[in-house]
């Protein structure tokens, strides 16, 4: 994996702007991002994450790392990103590759979760088949008792990736479908910036 170059202020500062503004229009949940990941055999898949943290590095969630994605995630890096902020016709397109997130990382938002999402990493076995719902409730009074009175601590096989963009769009909707486009792009270890026709 190459070393990943970090997005400028620039782009650093258009994201949240948006972002901003779809926190302003009351957009129901304005950290859902799409992420895309592809299996095996190259068979793309899609669902919906929260984003966690984001900076110049690029952009954060968590994940159990044994479901699904996780698994697609540790054979396949490249992955793409869309944030669709309806109420206020903007899209944040992102292309780039995953990294993990620091041990230190994981362990302060593992840390700053609702205490019944901490036993809940413990207790779904993520994308495996489930014979009932009350075997998943029996797990989360399994993990309940365990860890009665002490601090619930972050699951092996549960921690976060960041994606290092590639490729950035910001997308705006205009009248006529006259849309407007800025593109950002890494080209020879360099961000250039361009408009894409609509």
């Amino acid at each position: 994996m190459t070393t990943p170059i970090e997005m400028t202020a620039t782009m650093v500062e258009r994201f949240r702007a948006g972002f901003d503004r779809a926190v302003e229009a009351g957009v129901p949940e304005p950290t859902a991002m799409t992420l895309a990941t592809v299996d095996e055999a190259c068979r793309p898949t899609a669902r919906t994450v929260l984003l966690k943290d984001m900076d110049e590095k690029g952009f954060v969630f968590y994940t159990n790392l044994e479901s699904r994605k996780g698994r697609q995630l540790a054979d396949r890096a490249h992955v793409s990103l869309v944030f669709w902020w309806r109420e206020i016709a903007e899209q944040a397109l992102v292309e780039g590759q995953i990294e993990p997130v620091t041990s230190g990382e994981a362990d302060a938002y593992f840390a700053s979760r609702p205490r019944g999402s901490q036993i809940g990493a413990w207790a779904s076995q993520q994308s495996r088949v489930l014979p009932s719902r009350q075997e998943l409730l029996d797990r989360v009074e399994h993990y309940e008792k365990e860890f009665a009175g002490q601090e619930v601590p972050r699951p092996r096989h549960w921690s976060g990736f960041r994606v290092s963009p590639r490729r950035v769009e910001f997308w705006y909707g205009r009248e006529s479908r006259l849309h407007e486009r800025v593109c950002c792009e890494l080209t020879d270890g360099k961000w250039r910036e361009f408009l894409l026709y609509p």
